[in-house]
């Protein structure tokens, strides 16, 4: 009979390049892709000895579990695979974008609750002081597939910033500018408006480096005031109110597929 987890000195021998089948994946991990919670909650559950696998209490949240065979158990209930969830977030300013934040500070989790809901995961992040579109899901495929810097699915910003760059200080926004070993750029920069010290600009990005505007912009001393995702693809934030959250269309889930598929094959 077929082994339920494989032992653990053959989980950890994988290396760490090798590619797994898609069903395939560690026991904090798969709780995680069905749903049931974060990792880190996972590993709380497994530590306090309340996950089986195939019967058995596990204990390592490394083992590999096979999603489509492996029966997981917490607490003596199932669990299986949630219904797909897609939402947009308008993420207000202040938040973090993780599921338990250490410092007690407000997290995107608190625009959901009061919804009935599987556990969702943020699709990429939002820093505390930036705002707008936040997508969230319990497909991890999905969401990795956004992700992946092959796809080049453009993400556009409105940013407020001061002082007001003139005409020559765009143009080498536009060259792009080396930061701690990293060429900033970004696909297109416009001016939306501009009036006194302070101007709004439209940034469009097709990689997704950590604080990348506010680093561009930074080696050039400009200041972000305000910094607001608009759009992922063609997915637009639209009217959604601050705070508030609402499921994806089939409509505008199949058009993030065609963003990925015709960005990845232009890119590449």
């Amino acid at each position: 009979m077929r082994r339920a987890v494989e032992p653990e000195s053959k989980a950890l021998a994988h290396p760490s390049g090798r590619q797994l089948p898609l069903s395939r994946a560690s026991l904090d991990r798969a709780l995680s892709k069905l749903g049931y919670c974060s990792r880190k909650q996972a590993e709380l559950l497994i530590a306090e000895g309340r996950v089986r696998v195939g019967g058995k209490v596990a204990s390592d949240p490394s083992i590999w579990i096979d999603l489509e065979r492996d029966r997981i158990t917490v607490d003596g209930e199932r669990v299986a695979a949630e219904r797909k969830v897609y939402l947009m977030i308008n993420k207000p300013r202040g938040l973090v974008t993780t599921r338990d934040d250490p410092e007690g500070r407000g997290t995107v989790y608190d625009c959901l609750e009061g919804l009935d809901l599987p556990f969702l995961s943020p699709v990429g992040r939002l820093d505390k002081a930036s705002e707008g579109l936040l997508l969230m899901s319990n497909d991890t495929r999905w969401a990795n597939g956004l992700l992946d810097p092959a796809s080049h699915v453009a993400k556009t910003y409105h940013v407020q910033v001061s002082p007001a760059p003139d005409e020559a200080m765009l143009a080498r926004f536009r060259q792009g500018v080396v930061v701690d070993g990293e060429l900033l750029t970004a696909s297109s920069i416009t001016v939306l408006r501009s009036g006194g010290r302070t101007a709004w600009l439209e940034i469009v990005l097709d990689e997704g480096r950590n604080r990348q505007i506010r680093r561009l912009l930074g080696a050039f001393d400009i200041e972000v005031l305000r910094l607001v995702r608009v759009a992922v693809g063609r997915l637009q934030l639209g009217e959604l109110a601050k705070g508030k959250a609402r499921h994806l269309a089939p409509v505008e889930l199949a058009q993030l597929a065609d963003d990925r598929a015709m960005s990845g094959s232009s890119g590449g």
